[in-house]
């Protein structure tokens, strides 16, 4: 298969959440390799893992994102894509410890203090991930002391705060405050349901998104690491 058709098999893989051979999802491509043959078989045919990662990977999550904003897919869906990068990233690791390839930046993400829930910031962490970031994922409840940890081990990283309550959104506003207060220069994203672009703008968050692909454009607009 030539480079440009594989590449392109790949990022198709990606956009429909064809994880492997075995997988019955999506139906149509029953028995087809998934992500992960494909994957193994770029590198294995000379591709630079760089091209497999920018021009197969981010641009099939890319897309997915974009489907994800315009409601022309759903959480399910996106799932499934994840699952198929995370095949794929699988090959690619070994490349990101030997810096043959490169992060674009490392995002620190987490739910504030108070809040349980989490649904929302996986999948915009599996988006930023798949458009060539690393996460660094704190969970839910989390702390601004926690947040703040994070930073001091992660030099350079962005920050994105999730809030599902409007209890809790209010802590992100402590949660930005703590963490500026050592770290005036870093970049803070804020979102989830209840959250606005005024209530961004009032806290001092540097970014809103309410979506994944919102997201992004801000880390690779606002943030990327020279």
């Amino acid at each position: 298969m030539a480079t440009d058709n594989l590449l392109e098999s790949l990022k198709r893989c990606i956009e429909r959440g064809k994880v492997n051979c075995k997988s019955p999802h999506p139906p149509d491509m029953k028995g087809q390799d998934g992500a992960d043959e494909l994957t193994r078989k770029a590198l294995d045919t000379g591709i630079p893992p760089q091209d497999v990662l920018s021009n197969a990977l981010v641009l099939g999550m890319q897309h997915v994102g974009e489907r994800f904003r315009n409601k022309e897919i759903f959480v399910p869906d996106v799932l499934m894509s994840a699952k198929a990068m995370s095949a794929a990233m699988e090959h690619l690791k070994p490349f990101f410890k030997s810096d043959a390839l490169k992060h674009r930046g490392t995002i620190v993400m987490g739910t504030v203090l108070g809040d349980l829930h989490d649904i929302g910031k996986k999948i915009v962490s599996m988006v930023i991930e798949g458009a060539g970031w690393e996460v660094v994922d704190l969970g839910t409840d989390v702390s601004p002391e926690k947040f703040l940890t994070a930073v001091d081990q992660h030099p350079g990283c962005v920050i994105g705060l999730s809030a599902l309550l409007t209890t809790t959104m209010i802590n992100m506003e402590t949660t930005i405050r703590h963490v500026k207060g050592k770290h005036p220069g870093i970049k803070i994203i804020v979102g989830g349901a209840p959250v606005t672009q005024e209530f961004a703008n009032k806290i001092g968050a540097d970014g809103y998104s309410p979506d994944p692909q919102g997201a992004v454009e801000f880390l690779n607009t606002r943030c990327l690491q020279n």
